[in-house]
């Protein structure tokens, strides 16, 4: 028996990084198509303003597993950059350094916050535990207070998810808040001196994914680039292969595959799948939801506009949820006089945000700036936008009952695989999507795809909570 046609759709973290180890240990034959012109999906970078940008802050975390590290280390070729954390908060109209330092939760923010939750840490303390209860609002009252809730949490879940707190569902918290209760709130806080740092490569973010994808080609894989899937056309139940329809500037073309990788969204996906499923699963599709998030760049003929990296705003009296500089992450100096800044605004698709033009969200941007007290020298050179559809997926109060009938449907495919941060539904970082990839190669042998291996993994990725 030959090796197995692994078919990987999108180029994302997830999707690179199987197609990579799969080459790499020769486990398989593989296709990647991606609809983009190029790797990363919303990992991924852009070249404007004459220096490198990504979709959003991103950062790669020390908790990134150590042979993976290794991994993109030795393919970014000295490119990976070991940088300290250069973060604030804006915090009932002050500036907090973020990661937390002890001694801002005394110096820093005002006496009736830390009193507030000074008492909130000290009742929590009492025996006697309050029942979390099975929503996100509840369940970071019961540990963490009233205080910090509807101080931070409470307002940035209203702008970051556009719902309030009390319908999202408890999962929000524990995978989303990795300082869910004070023990852990005080750990991180109380880190030793130079913790919170990140990696950075030299060329943005999107260098990983494309590192990923390079080396994919080098060993073999196939890359289809601007390439978009029509149609997953299913075996029949008396075997045969997967067949995956796709189209580009060369035309239709049938793929035949053995197995079906698929790393983009798990709804868009099953909705492309022929024969159709069946209405039980379709209606499940529609019970699942994402946020979806407008960045808008602006470019300033100044060096630096900050020293921060990254300004973060819980408090609602401005859109953005965060305010990057992409020059501080690496620290670059090159282009000389001149600095791009990226707004995060969360939206809904189709909302005011999302179809605002983008001469009225650079107003909106300079507006909410004047609003966080960060002085704008001047007008912005020039503003623009990029749009991601898929930014975020909503927690729900019980959207685990259709991500579960979903879920079960494409595992009982044989020879269909949903895994990354949009295959899993999962609000994962870049390091926990590439692991996803590494453990998915893992299950392959010259016996098939173990998926009672796979199922062990799975449980596994439930333990993901997202590093800011």
């Amino acid at each position: 028996m030959g090796k197995p046609h692994v078919v990987v759709l999108g180029g994302g973290p997830a999707g690179v990084g199987a197609a990579y180890k799969l080459r790499q240990s020769d486990r398989a034959t593989v296709t990647l198509v991606e609809r983009n012109e190029g790797f990363g999906g919303n990992a991924g970078s852009f070249d404007a303003c004459g220096q490198h940008l990504d979709y959003g802050s991103h950062r790669l975390h020390s908790a990134c597993h150590a042979n993976i590290l290794a991994d993109i280390q030795r393919l970014l070729a000295g490119d990976l950059a070991d940088r300290p954390r250069n973060g604030r908060i804006r915090l009932r109209g002050k500036w907090v350094k973020f990661p937390l330092q002890a001694k801002d939760l005394f110096l820093s923010l005002d006496k009736r916050f830390a009193v507030g939750a000074a008492t909130d840490m000290a009742r929590g303390a009492l025996p006697g535990k309050k029942d979390p209860g099975d929503t996100f609002a509840s369940v970071l009252e019961a540990n963490l207070g009233p205080t910090i809730c509807e101080h931070f949490y409470f307002p940035y879940a209203r702008k970051m998810w556009g719902r309030e707190p009390e319908v999202l569902s408890d999962i929000q918290a524990y995978k989303r808040v990795s300082s869910g209760t004070f023990a852990k709130l005080v750990k991180k806080v109380l880190k030793p001196p130079g913790a919170g740092r990140f990696y950075y490569p030299k060329e943005g973010y999107g260098q990983i994914s494309g590192a990923f994808a390079r080396a994919a080609k080098d060993a073999g894989a196939e890359l289809l680039t601007s390439t978009e899937v029509s149609a997953l056309k299913r075996p029949t139940e008396g075997g045969g292969r997967w067949t995956v329809e796709v189209k580009n500037a060369d035309g239709p073309r049938s793929i035949e595959a053995d197995q079906v990788w698929s790393t983009i969204p798990v709804t868009l996906a099953t909705k492309m799948m022929s024969p159709a499923a069946p209405h039980t699963i379709t209606d499940a599709i529609d019970q699942i939801d994402y946020r979806a998030m407008v960045l808008v760049y602006a470019q300033f003929d100044v060096q630096q506009f900050h020293a921060t990296d990254a300004h973060y705003f819980p408090e609602e009296n401005v859109k953005m949820t965060r305010l990057s500089e992409p020059k501080n992450y690496y620290g670059h100096t090159a282009p000389n006089g001149s600095t791009v800044l990226c707004a995060e605004i969360p939206c809904d698709l189709g909302d005011a945000l999302w179809t605002m033009s983008d001469e009225d969200l650079g107003k909106l941007l300079v507006e909410d700036m004047a609003r966080a007290d960060l002085h704008v020298p001047h007008p912005p050179k020039q503003v623009f936008t990029k749009r991601l559809p898929q930014a975020y997926p909503i927690y729900l109060k019980g959207y685990d009952r259709p991500l579960t009938a979903l879920d079960q449907f494409v595992s009982d495919l044989d020879g269909f695989l949903t895994f990354g941060r949009q295959g899993l539904f999962a609000h994962d970082n870049l390091h926990h999507a590439l692991f996803m990839a590494y453990c998915a190669v893992e299950c392959v042998s010259d016996r098939g795809f173990d998926r009672h291996k796979w199922a062990g993994f799975r449980e596994v990725f439930k333990g993901h909570v997202v590093e800011d």
